[in-house]
């Protein structure tokens, strides 16, 4: 129970602030390394689901050099179109940084796994304590029934 009451909580709790505090670095790192950009599409994007597509576009950086990538774009936008991408310090297409909410959210799924964790184990260990101490229980009864029974079953028989 002390398991329970005290590592329970302190497990969630370290576990979720550990993540947090990292996934929040790693939110003001991408912050500082990615802006978005204003590109064109070379091509037009065909398709007619719903499903972004992977398209070519071209854009100008800040250094004025014209750079080319692939995004991901929604289906039926045409040649010549502009979409916001997100670009990294060297010019490269990347996804958009990771934001607070990720972050936070890591944090709780982690501390919730942490205390999933500390339960499943206390569970795990209160189960093998009983059934070890139920075994030497069973065995202590057996012996004394081996020393008694002799005795019983003799008043029993004529």
């Amino acid at each position: 129970m002390a398991v329970l009451l005290i590592g329970l909580p302190a497990a969630a709790v370290s576990a979720g602030t550990t993540v947090y505090e990292a996934s929040m670095d790693t939110v003001h790192t991408q912050a500082a390394e990615r802006h978005q950009v204003t590109a064109r599409l070379t091509s037009d994007v065909k398709g007619d689901d719903w499903a972004k597509r992977s398209a070519q576009v071209r854009w100008t950086g800040t250094d004025g050099v014209v750079r080319t990538g692939a995004a991901l774009v929604e289906p039926g936008t045409p040649k010549g179109a502009t979409v916001r991408v997100w670009v990294n310090r060297n010019g490269t297409v990347t996804g958009p940084p990771a934001s607070e909410l990720n972050a936070t959210t890591s944090g709780w799924l982690m501390g919730g796994m942490a205390a999933f964790g500390v339960a499943a184990g206390s569970a795990a260990a209160w189960t093998g304590m009983r059934l070890v101490l139920d075994r030497r229980r069973y065995a202590q009864w057996d012996a004394e029934w081996n020393v008694v029974e002799p005795r019983w079953s003799a008043r029993f028989h004529p």
